[in-house]
């Protein structure tokens, strides 16, 4: 008889059972994560009724790698570039939210006596909202086109971020058992230290390779390319002293930059179903059904929690970035639920044995909750909304909207703050390099040597080799002039010149630091000192030479970082105003019955009020369709309206086609942007007609706002006033060159 390992026989178990219950819950309309959970109760030893599974630590590492690879699917659907593109008002309502939700979690756990670590993990859980819940249930209700989906889309990235940084101080917390600010303080700098270092060395490596590699790659030979840089990146983490789950993520995030990013994701799905399955079944393994009845009334004081706190805490996050109250009761109501990396934070915890056995099931217990109430949380959003704007006082909601309205135009950034943002991320950049340069040079390459023959140099030859591959970094750190231009205007005036020189004497200060503290690491003291003098000498009379370098350096990274949107000519579509007009893309239906009409005899603009600004057609894109533009099968069509608008235009698409209208996302250089006239502008007094904004721009202005009235669509001969809020649809650049 042949032997069978008994992990063989688990993982059958495991799959068979998930796959039953995962196919009743896809009946029932649930999320499959719910039934990978009650799939790992079914198998667990706490429930007689089924088989159970023996070999659990073999399971427990299937389940790390499951966290590892959902960690690097995050992190491909994550992208920096996503996350420079969230914007404030996302950014501020995530903050919020989640200082809010650990304060209230912490202090929940200290009210009912739990543990201080309990209680910190405990708000750590709360502040996480379901990314594939929400995702879930905006495709059921059809509100991905409506403004507040933005804002909430764009929590959810800053909370992926925040989720990674919480799982590095709550490990060093469970490692040191203390709370010091210091010791947070030094695990955030490392984390930054080594976030920076990755990323920039990986944009810079990474895509050059996968294109040069292109003629050697298949479907196959890309998916084991990929998470075999996953894994490297997992065990560099290790050696770094994080958990592999942040190696992941950031690998993740590398990868979803290049332009082999959406190839990637595609090809690490199955993988990451097959393993993420095996995680949350896990997940079910660890809860005890007596477990739950012991703690029936915590679980419910914690659902309470969630819900109420979650929901008010992202309403005042959302109000507090500027955005109207309509949209922030939508956005606070759409995230009041825990789910992905709420259960891998709770694991981390049982990891580190820091928490107690009830908390995991607990947690469980309260994320499928809030995971059956959100899609009615979000469908009952507008009714607590219009409700709220009845009973609050008629100042306040004026006062909320003006503020609103306040926050969201556009405004002027100085000249001196540019030049120092810019000179504080030269500065951040070179020295994380020249920091890493230094520590691989000193910990690796020159104890390698150490004990090998020619002693004496070796030592030098490692500095040599050392101080070349730097010296770009430290003309750059120095010498480098950033923002050129901004910087000679204010260095004619007097009121900034002597700041801008102490600027430029702390950057040669810092390169002098990171000269000395190189050779001092592989040197003796004696020789580092006239090394230092040599290395100033050679810097100096090869100044030419350097910037060449540098500039390539940059010119490189600049090119793969924006390498996958030169591809797709891919931008962000949808800037939000703040009566609820954004831009939002339908795909017509080939049996659309108005195939052939033109926009004229349509007249959408004026039964609906919607401004159609674009129509992708195949490779063709027809930027701010004339009104004798026909419609053809399979158009692509991006329109500007409210939320009440667009519902109308959808519900219109749908009436006179067979098949559900589709909407899909903006990729074509075309945004809808503020702009605020100010006194010395030359739009003063002059009609929307003569100001030549329609030709400036390759747009049209849909919306004024004017002393608290907001016109839309405005006619042509409409006078511009000093103040206007304009609401202009155009082109990306050319927006930005009128509002300088």
């Amino acid at each position: 008889m042949i032997h069978i390992p008994q992990l063989i026989i688990d993982l059958g178990l495991i799959l068979a059972v998930a796959a039953v219950v995962t196919l009743l819950f896809k009946k029932l309309k649930q999320p499959l994560v719910l039934g990978y959970i009650i799939a790992g109760l079914l198998v667990s030893p706490n429930f007689k009724l089924f088989p159970s599974i023996t070999d659990h630590e073999n399971i427990e590492v299937w389940a790390e790698i499951g966290v590892i690879i959902l960690l690097f699917s995050l992190g491909l659907e994550f992208s920096f570039k996503k996350l420079i593109k969230v914007g404030g008002s996302s950014s501020i309502t995530a903050l919020v939210q989640i200082i809010c939700m650990i304060a209230l979690g912490y202090l929940t756990g200290q009210l009912m006596h739990w543990s201080q670590m309990d209680s910190i993990f405990l708000g750590a859980i709360l502040s996480m909202s379901s990314t594939t819940i929400i995702l879930r249930a905006f495709d059921e209700l059809n509100v991905k086109n409506k403004k507040f989906a933005g804002v909430v889309f764009g929590a959810l990235i800053i909370e992926d971020l925040v989720a990674i940084v919480l799982m590095v101080l709550l490990s060093t917390i469970a490692v040191s058992r203390e709370f010091a600010g210091w010791d947070m303080l030094l695990s955030i700098s490392k984390l930054l230290f080594f976030l920076i270092l990755w990323f920039v060395s990986g944009i810079f490596f990474i895509p050059t390779f996968l294109k040069k590699a292109k003629v050697l790659m298949n479907d196959e030979t890309m998916l084991i390319v990929s998470l075999g840089l996953c894994f490297v990146m997992v065990f560099l983490a290790g050696k770094a002293g994080f958990s592999p789950a942040l190696g992941a993520f950031i690998m993740g995030s590398i990868l979803a930059e290049t332009r082999q990013g959406e190839k990637i994701e595609h090809l690490v799905a199955p993988v990451k179903d097959l393993f993420g399955a095996v995680f949350f079944v896990s997940v079910g393994m660890l809860i005890n059904p007596s477990t739950l009845l012991d703690y029936i009334w915590p679980i419910l004081i914690v659902t309470l929690i969630t819900i109420i706190g979650k929901t008010f805490g992202t309403m005042l996050g959302a109000l507090i970035s500027g955005q109207p109250l309509k949209q922030s009761v939508q956005a606070g109501m759409s995230l009041a639920q825990i789910g992905e990396f709420s259960f891998i934070i709770a694991t981390l915890g049982v990891t580190l044995k820091v928490t107690s056995d009830f908390l995991y099931p607990i947690v469980v217990a309260v994320s499928a909750i809030t995971t059956f109430t959100t899609p009615y949380f979000i469908k009952a959003s507008t009714p607590v909304y219009n409700w709220l704007e009845k009973k609050l006082p008629p100042k306040l909601i004026n006062k909320l909207a003006g503020y609103s309205s306040a926050t969201d135009s556009i405004r002027s950034v100085s000249d001196w703050r540019v030049v120092v943002r810019a000179t504080v991320v030269q500065v951040i950049v070179c020295s994380v390099i020249l920091t890493g340069v230094s520590l691989i040079a000193s910990r690796y390459i020159s104890p390698m040597f150490a004990s090998g023959k020619n002693g004496n140099w070796i030592p030098l030859i490692i500095t040599v080799v050392t101080i070349l591959i730097s010296s770009p970094f430290i003309w750059a750190l120095a010498i480098r002039k950033i923002q050129p231009e901004k910087t000679i205007k204010l260095l004619s005036n007097a009121k900034y010149k002597t700041p801008l020189q102490v600027l430029q004497l702390i950057r040669i200060l810092i390169a002098m630091f990171f000269v000395g503290m190189i050779l001092n690491n592989l040197l003796s003291s004696y020789v580092a000192f006239g090394a230092f003098i040599l290395v100033a000498i050679v810097i100096g009379f090869n100044y030419k030479k350097l910037q060449l370098v540098y500039d390539k350096i940059e010119q490189r990274f600049i090119s793969n970082f924006n390498e996958k949107e030169k591809m797709q000519e891919k931008e962000s579509g949808s800037h939000l105003a703040p009566w609820d007009a954004h831009m939002a893309s339908f795909t017509l239906s080939p049996d659309f019955t108005q195939i052939g009409t033109t926009l004229n005899e349509l007249q959408l603009r004026e039964k609906m009020g919607i401004n159609i600004v674009l129509i992708k057609r195949g490779n063709f894109t027809i930027m701010l369709p004339q009104r004798d533009e026909r419609l053809y099968p399979s158009d692509i069509l991006h329109v500007i309206g409210t939320d009440e608008q667009l519902e109308t235009f959808r519900n219109y698409l749908q009436e006179h086609s067979k098949q559900t209208p589709v909407h899909v996302s903006t990729e074509d250089d075309i945004l809808l942007q503020q702009m605020e006239v100010k006194k010395d502008s030359e739009f003063v007094g002059k009609t929307i007609k003569d100001s030549a904004i329609r030709e400036r721009t390759k747009g049209l202005v849909v919306g004024i706002e004017r002393d608290g009235n907001r016109i839309l669509n405005p006619s042509s001969t409409l006078v511009l006033h000093e103040k206007d809020v304009l609401w202009i649809a155009g082109n990306r650049k050319r927006l930005r060159l009128l509002a300088k």
